[in-house]
């Protein structure tokens, strides 16, 4: 038995998704008549209370169109440093759209209003680029799977609003943090002006990706898909995962995120743990102490056929999912106690 924890896009759909996806009726997404995927869009766009939804092979592409719709190149992108735009998109922000980014340096992948206000160019002075977006990650990949306040998005919707600049959330694991947090769909619908939104994670599909905003922003989404080459045809089969996962995958989040907490506890236990980010969600990241090696160490939960990924300086990461169960659970925490 292999336990995978390396990452939730691990997950393989399972029957129920299949017979789904194979039951879909498609038809030419690029004409607009494959009926499962304007399903899904229609479905996601109501979600969030926005006119527009397109859906995407991957949440790169859709992150990389949302900067494309909000920017011009020369332009500056406001992001944390963690940013998943930043550190795991190929340097798509900078090729793509030919902007660059205004690293904030915050806490576990998340800033605060004040400091976007200190990073904000002035429009004036051509000296320096045009601040034109900020973006944020909820939940946070690099930063652990953390969670923001609400709050605190909202007084950065009003920066945003305050110097004209468009607000983007990559919504990677918003899922995780809709479940963790309690909170809706429309309210981040109202915050952001657009909001990607992934399908492949926590919901368990094997592939897929929507974005989401209102017409004026939406209204060229279409063509820069085209350009990125992510314009699909019968795609109503994978389509078909993403309305089974809607309806099914989404209040069982619950259960990764109690089986990351449980992680949580084991690895603070561990002589060889020097210290855990505080978990919220699905996402464990730990460092070892500094007399053990990352690399040896994953090498031993290798061979105990336990699969993790390092992160580099010695701090390794684990996720939970739908597809890793309680006898694997049971396993994990096993392992954990006797290294």
């Amino acid at each position: 038995m292999t336990i995978d924890l390396r990452s939730d896009t691990v997950t393989k759909p399972s029957p129920e998704m299949l017979e789904a996806m194979l039951s879909a009726q498609v038809g030419d997404d690029v004409y607009k008549e494959d009926e499962t995927i304007n399903a899904l869009e229609d479905k996601i766009a109501k979600l969030f209370g926005k006119s527009h939804a397109l859906f995407f092979p991957s949440g790169t592409m859709a992150n990389q169109t949302a900067i494309k719709l909000h920017t011009n190149p020369g332009d500056q992108v406001i992001c944390d440093k963690y940013a998943h735009i930043y550190n795991y998109e190929g340097g798509g922000a900078s090729f793509n759209s030919g902007v660059s980014c205004n690293l904030l340096d915050g806490t576990q992948g998340m800033f605060t209003a004040k400091q976007v206000i200190e990073a904000i160019n002035p429009p004036d002075f051509y000296h320096s680029p045009l601040t034109t977006l900020v973006e944020i990650e909820n939940t946070t990949n690099k930063g652990g799977g953390a969670c923001w306040d609400f709050n605190e998005i909202l007084k950065i919707k009003q920066v945003c609003k305050n110097h004209n600049l468009g607000f983007h959330l990559d919504g990677a694991r918003l899922w995780n943090a809709l479940v963790a947090k309690n909170e809706t769909t429309l309210q981040y619908g109202e915050a952001f002006d657009t909001i990607s939104v992934c399908l492949s994670k926590g919901l368990g599909c094997p592939i897929g990706s929507v974005l989401v905003g209102d017409e004026t922003i939406m209204s060229n989404a279409i063509r820069i898909r085209k350009i990125l080459g992510g314009g699909m045809r019968q795609g109503g089969f994978l389509a078909a995962a993403g309305l089974y996962a809607l309806e099914n995958n989404i209040k069982r989040l619950a259960e990764d995120h109690k089986k990351a907490i449980e992680l949580e506890v084991a690895l603070t236990k561990s002589s060889f743990v020097k210290k855990v980010e505080p978990v919220e969600t699905n996402i464990v990241i730990f460092e070892l102490n500094d007399k053990y090696s990352e690399k040896i160490f994953l090498e031993a939960l290798s061979d105990k056929n336990i699969k993790i990924i390092g992160m580099g300086s010695n701090k390794l990461r684990l996720v939970t999912h739908l597809n890793y169960d309680d006898n694997q659970h049971d396993r994990v925490l096993e392992v954990i106690s006797k290294l």
